[in-house]
C-alpha cells in the first residue's frame, strides 16, 4: 500500500501543537457503502438587508457565492415588500413597491424590485422569495412604521394587513411581474416562502391571523403562476415547544382546512424552519474569556422539527429548507455589540460549519425526512469597520475564512458515502452535550471518476492552546480498474485560506493600503495545502496521513 509523504510539515505551520505521543485518529471512508445521494444543502445564503444586494461590495460577494458550486445557488432576503427609501440600515431596507393614491388605488414600483432581481441573476444566482414585510399603506399596527435597530421589529412592518384581498393581490401582482420579466420557466425554479419568524415579534398578529396570510399570499402567487413552489412557515427553533407547536398547527392547517382565499386545498410545496446555536462566554479567570459554541442547540432544533414532520406521514418527503441555519440568531449583533459572537472572524466558524452539515445529514436519515438547504443567514455589511465581527460572509470586500466551507462543500457531489472516525462524537451525546473535547470527523461523496472526503477538527470552545491531531485517511472501494489517484488537498485552518490571520498581521488596518488589500483578497481565497499528488492505489485502498490543526477544515479531493 502505497502511502501520501505526511502533510504536517505544511499543516502544521500554525499556532496549534501537537501533543507528545498522540495516537493517531482514524478515518475511514468505504467508498462501497453508500448512504444516499449528496444534496448541496449549503447552496442557500440569506441577509436582513436586501439594499445592500445592489451594493458594491454586495454584487462582488454575489458573484463569490455563486461560484462555489456549480449547482444553483438560492438568496434570501428580508424587506422585499417593504415601503421605504431604498436605503439600508441594520437590519433594515425597503423597495417601495406598494403604496397607495389618492383615491385609495393600489401603486406598484417595480425600480428597486428590479434592480435587486436582476443584480442577482446577473451574478449567477437564483432568489428564494421571501414575502415580507408589510407596505406602509397595508399595515394596520399602530406603531410607527420604521424604528431603527435594535427596534426595528417593533414597528408597524411587521403587522397584520388591513385588507387580506389586497395582501393577496400584491403577491399575485410581484409574481405576474417577474413572470413578465424574467420567463415563466425561469421563475418556476424559485422558491416562494411566506413571512419570516411568525411566532415571534417579526409578526405582530395572531397564529390565525399568519395561517390566512399565508392562505392569501399562495393563493396570489399560484394564480400568477400555478407552478410556482411556495411554502413556510419560517417559525425559529423547534426545540422551544411554542415554536415547535406553531410548526405543528401550520401543518394542520395544511392538511385539514381550505384556504381563507378561496376554499381550495392549501397548497405546500416546502417546508421551512429555522435552527440556531447559541454561544457563551466562558470566564476562565477575572480577567480572561473564550467563546462555547452551541453547535448541540442548533442540531436539536433540526431533530425536533425533522421529528414533527416525519410524524405527518403527507408532509414526510416534502422539501426541508432550513431558511436560517446558524451559530446563533442575530447577524447584525457585532462582536462589540456581544463578545461571544468573535468566533465569526476565524477558523472555529467554518470547522463548527463542517460539523452541522453532517449531523443534519445524520438526523436527515434517522427520520427519512427530505432536507434540502440549511441556509447561512450571512452576507456583508457596507462602511462597517473591517473584521467587526458581523456574521458575515466577507467585510469590506475581503471573503471571511468562513467562505472556504462552503467553497469546499462545493466540490462535494455524487454519492454521500459511509465515514466513521476513532475520534468521533456520537450524534447522541452532541445533542446532549455538544462536543466538550476535540472530535475528528469526516463527511465523503463519490462519483464515477473521483472522491472528495470533508475532515475537521472541531469542538465547541474557542481554546488558544488547542492542539493538532495526526490522524490516517483510510480510503476502500475504489474501482478495481482504478490504479492511480490524483489527490489535491485544501485547508482552512489559522494560517491557510484565512485572510483574519493576514489583516491581523498587518496590524490590523482599517484603512490598508492598495498592495494591503490585495494581500487580503489573495489570502481569503481557498489554498492547497501542498502539491496535487498521484497515489497508488493497493487493492481499492489509499490511505492518506496527516495532521490536522486545531479548528482545520480540510477536503481530500480524489480523482481517475
Amino acid at each position: 500500500m502505497a502511502l501520501l509523504p505526511r502533510l504536517a510539515a505544511l499543516a502544521l505551520a500554525t499556532v496549534a501543537t501537537l501533543a507528545p505521543a498522540q495516537q493517531p485518529a482514524t478515518i475511514h471512508v468505504d467508498l462501497a457503502h453508500s448512504l444516499g445521494p449528496w444534496k448541496p444543502i449549503t447552496n442557500f445564503y440569506g441577509y436582513d438587508e436586501l439594499n445592500y444586494t445592489t451594493a458594491p461590495n454586495g454584487r462582488k460577494l454575489l458573484a463569490e457565492l455563486a461560484h462555489t458550486s456549480p449547482l444553483p445557488v438560492y438568496i434570501r432576503a428580508h424587506h422585499l415588500l417593504t415601503s421605504g427609501d431604498g436605503k439600508p440600515a441594520l437590519k433594515w431596507s425597503s423597495t417601495n413597491i406598494y403604496t397607495l393614491d389618492a383615491h385609495g388605488h393600489p401603486i406598484y414600483d417595480f425600480k428597486i424590485i428590479d434592480q435587486t432581481f436582476d443584480a442577482w441573476l446577473a451574478a449567477g444566482v437564483r432568489p428564494m422569495v421571501e414575502l415580507g414585510f408589510m407596505p406602509e399603506a397595508l399595515a394596520s399596527g399602530t406603531n410607527p412604521y420604521h424604528l431603527t435597530y435594535p427596534h426595528t421589529i417593533e414597528g408597524s412592518v411587521q403587522s397584520p394587513p388591513k385588507d387580506y384581498a389586497a395582501w393577496g393581490e400584491l403577491c399575485r401582482t410581484l409574481v405576474a411581474h417577474l413572470v413578465a420579466r424574467y420567463g415563466r420557466d425561469r421563475v418556476a425554479t424559485w422558491y416562494f416562502e411566506v413571512w419570516n419568524e411568525p411566532n415571534i415579534p417579526y409578526w405582530h398578529g395572531t397564529e390565525a391571523e399568519y395561517l390566512k396570510l399565508y392562505d392569501y399570499a399562495v393563493a396570489g402567487v399560484r394564480s400568477a403562476l400555478p407552478t410556482a413552489r411556495v411554502g413556510g412557515p419560517a417559525t425559529t427553533s423547534p426545540r422551544d415547544k411554542k415554536a415547535a407547536d406553531y410548526l405543528a398547527a401550520f401543518l394542520n392547517h395544511i392538511a385539514h382546512d381550505k384556504s381563507a382565499a378561496n376554499g381550495q386545498p392549501i397548497p405546500l410545496d416546502f417546508i421551512t424552519f429555522h435552527a440556531k446555536g447559541s454561544p457563551t462566554l466562558i470566564h476562565d479567570t477575572p480577567t480572561t474569556t473564550h467563546v462555547r459554541m452551541g453547535l448541540n442547540k442548533e442540531l436539536t432544533d433540526a431533530d425536533h422539527g425533522f421529528a414533527l414532520i416525519a410524524s405527518y406521514p403527507q408532509f414526510k418527503s416534502l422539501p426541508i429548507i432550513l431558511s436560517e441555519a446558524d451559530p446563533e440568531g442575530c447577524a447584525a449583533c457585532s462582536a462589540k455589540e456581544n463578545h461571544a459572537n468573535g468566533y465569526r472572524n476565524g477558523p472555529l466558524y467554518a470547522a463548527y460549519t463542517a460539523a452541522v452539515i453532517k449531523g443534519l445529514f445524520q438526523l436527515q436519515d434517522k427520520y427519512q425526512v427530505n432536507l434540502l438547504g440549511m441556509l447561512s443567514w450571512s452576507f456583508e455589511f457596507e462602511g462597517r469597520d473591517y473584521f467587526e465581527g458581523f456574521r458575515t460572509l466577507a467585510t469590506n470586500g475581503i471573503d471571511k475564512p468562513v467562505l472556504n466551507v462552503f467553497r469546499m462543500t462545493g466540490m462535494l457531489s455524487g454519492t454521500r458515502v459511509a465515514t466513521t472516525s476513532s475520534a468521533a462524537t456520537p450524534l447522541d451525546t452532541i445533542l446532549h452535550t455538544g462536543v466538550p473535547a476535540p472530535e475528528i470527523d469526516a463527511l465523503a461523496t463519490h462519483t464515477h471518476s473521483g472522491a472528495e472526503v470533508l475532515v475537521w477538527n472541531y469542538q465547541d470552545d474557542d481554546l488558544p492552546d488547542a492542539v493538532a491531531a495526526p490522524m490516517d485517511v483510510d480510503i476502500t472501494g475504489l474501482p478495481a480498474s482504478v490504479h492511480n489517484v490524483k489527490l489535491q488537498a485544501f485547508t482552512l485552518d489559522r494560517t491557510h485560506s484565512n485572510s483574519f490571520t493576514t489583516w491581523l498581521a498587518m496590524g490590523s488596518p482599517q484603512h490598508p493600503t492598495p498592495a494591503q488589500y490585495q494581500q487580503l483578497e489573495q489570502s481569503s481565497q481557498l489554498k492547497f495545502l501542498d502539491a496535487p499528488h498521484t497515489l497508488t492505489v493497493d487493492h481499492g485502498h489509499i490511505t492518506i496521513p496527516a495532521t490536522l490543526p486545531a479548528q482545520a477544515t480540510t477536503l481530500y479531493r480524489l480523482s481517475w
